[in-house]
């Protein structure tokens, strides 16, 4: 299974001054270079009499898209500081935009590099992070009779979590795991019914939680 990462939760938003050129910055979840670019577009259309809108973004739990732009500033001193805040960070499917306003005096090349650096990190600083764990979502059936167990084994497994369930002439319940062996659990399973739920592999996905708690499965695209 990939490794956990870091996703934006909630929008974050910073700042950063030097020598009256100011630097708003803003820190946005995105799951596609569509939206990236939809709020990359209102940015400049709201703060339009700003010099320059530098941005990165990164896609995908392996970083499958990686894209930034200096508009207009020194080559490498805007978008790719702001992207190295993000892959330092680990965050996935985020995008900063930090717009400036020109003070009117030149920064040099480092005073560019460490003015959009802080204000992406300060964007960061004040977003709210979720992490996501890579999960195989299974479906188990089990009777009735076998409920009571099949949820004490779902509670007592740390690396197991419920994300719903549907009362029929069976019980049926969806289940994340975040643990590497699926054999494992279905022994389990087997043993706590005594042979009698079943259970169905429907793919790999992403849920976020918090502790032992199921907020919401995150995965490809369309899906958080």
């Amino acid at each position: 299974m990939a490794e956990p990462y870091v996703i934006l939760a909630e929008t974050g938003n910073g700042y950063y001054e030097e020598k009256r050129s100011r630097f708003p910055a803003a820190a946005y979840p995105v799951r596609s270079e569509e939206e990236a670019a939809a709020l990359i577009a209102a940015e400049k259309k709201k703060t339009y009499d700003a010099r320059h809108h530098c941005w990165a973004y990164v896609l995908g739990p392996n970083r499958e898209t990686v894209r930034f732009s200096d508009d207009g500033e020194p080559s490498g001193t805007a978008g790719k500081p702001i992207l190295e805040v993000l892959l330092g960070r680990g965050v996935r499917d985020a995008l900063i935009i930090v717009t400036r306003y020109f003070g009117g005096t030149l920064l040099g090349t480092g005073g560019l590099v460490r003015a959009y650096t802080a204000a992406s990190q300060d964007a960061l600083d004040h977003a709210v992070t979720a992490l996501v764990l890579p999960a195989k979502k299974v479906s188990v059936s089990c009777s009735y009779t076998d409920l009571a167990r099949i949820e004490k084994l779902v509670r007592d497994d740390p690396s197991v979590y419920e994300g719903g369930r549907d009362y029929a002439e069976n019980a049926e319940l969806l289940l994340y795991l975040t643990a590497e062996s699926l054999e494992n659990f279905c022994t389990a399973l087997g043993d706590a019914s005594s042979g009698r739920a079943g259970s169905t592999l429907l793919g790999e996905t992403g849920i976020v939680a918090a502790g032992d708690r199921f907020l919401r499965e995150y995965g490809s695209e369309g899906e958080a």
